[in-house]
């Protein structure tokens, strides 16, 4: 029963930050792309400091890490089985997609954005904007994959 309420957090957990990932890479990333230096640099200091402080993010991010602990847990009688093994995958691809490349990338570049003076911001600022776009791909893409390994973890698990 464990297991089960592990794999089905994971789940619900990834999915939803996936559609976060998808609304910020399909929707966002066109929208800050299409703007000047002083716009880019304005819209992101909008819009960081709302998203690093949103509740939505870390109950997400924390629900993600600790539910597949939670089916590990439940498999642990199971260690060489599928479900446990692609929930181990699924959760290392947790750990070192969102949660490492944020804190060792994103963060970063985040600080490095917030101090810009909007209506001067540095000429590098393209790279910077580039940084930002390829660290939100890795981390979607990386969720995206963990989502699916979760789904089939549990696929197997419920229906052995």
């Amino acid at each position: 029963m464990l297991a089960a309420i592990g794999l089905l957090a994971a789940v619900v957990a990834t999915a939803l930050w996936s559609g976060l990932l998808l609304m910020l890479t399909t929707v966002l990333h066109p929208l800050y792309t299409g703007l000047d230096a002083s716009g880019y640099a304005r819209g992101m200091q909008r819009f960081l400091p709302i998203a690093q402080r949103s509740p939505t993010n870390y109950g997400l991010v924390i629900a993600m890490v600790v539910a597949p602990v939670v089916a590990l847990v439940g498999l642990w009688g199971e260690p060489d089985g599928t479900p446990f093994l692609l929930t181990t995958l699924g959760l290392a691809v947790i750990v070192a997609g969102p949660l490492l490349t944020s804190r060792f990338g994103a963060e970063p570049n985040y600080a490095v954005i917030l101090a810009w003076a909007p209506d001067a911001p540095p000429n590098d600022w393209r790279q910077v904007r580039a940084r930002w776009l390829r660290l939100n791909w890795i981390r979607a893409a990386a969720t995206w994959g963990a989502l699916v390994l979760f789904v089939a973890a549990t696929w197997l698990y419920l229906d052995p």
